[in-house]
């Protein structure tokens, strides 16, 4: 992300900058340890752009959510048809962009029947189906091994970022998050 407070930063794409002063106050202090009022002063926007653009703080993390839906969705795509990789993937997200993590598996935090949030939000849960049927035992399995696929990865995912595996994971949490993914669902490991 840029530096805001650069000397003689012209704010060419308000919409941007208060998105990256978004996602900098919620990787030091969570999406609610902040007003839009905060915001726009650390941003060095005027107090009211950050209205003017997203309505409130619930447009804004909306947008937050949206951005992150969409990247997310990229990101798990770009691991191929490997589902083991799609699951490493996703660790690899939220690891690596914690902020928007944070907000976008928060559904009270923004407007869920955003539409852009909504075609993000659904590209990303197809590819989790659709690593849930190649990983199934069976068709009537389906929609219990996506839920189980995704609860491991998510749940890792979140216990490694709030430090829950400190002492007890050594490594890569992406090395951890990959032998995690074949020891449950490998060969053999599904009946």
């Amino acid at each position: 992300m840029r530096e805001i407070n650069q000397p003689g930063y012209h704010h060419g794409n308000l919409r941007r900058v208060i998105i990256d002063a978004a996602l900098r106050a919620i990787g030091e202090s969570g999406p609610a340890g902040w007003s839009l009022r905060e915001l726009a002063r650390r941003a060095g926007v005027s107090h009211a752009a950050p209205a003017y653009h997203f309505g409130d703080k619930t447009g804004l993390l909306t947008a937050v959510a949206a951005e992150g839906f969409q990247l997310f969705a990229d990101s798990l795509v770009s691991a191929g048809d490997d589902v083991f990789e799609v699951g490493v993937a996703y660790v690899r997200f939220a690891v690596g962009h914690r902020p928007y993590f944070e907000v976008m598996f928060r559904p009270e935090l923004y407007r869920t029947d955003d539409p852009d949030l909504r075609s993000a939000r659904e590209r990303a849960a197809q590819v989790l189906v659709t690593c849930g049927a190649k990983l199934s035992p069976s068709p009537e399995q389906e929609r219990l091994t996506t839920i189980a696929a995704w609860s491991l990865t998510h749940g890792f995912a979140h216990l490694w970022l709030n430090g829950s595996l400190s002492e007890s994971a050594h490594g890569d949490p992406e090395t951890i998050a990959r032998s995690l993914v074949r020891l449950v669902f490998g060969p053999g490991s599904v009946q």
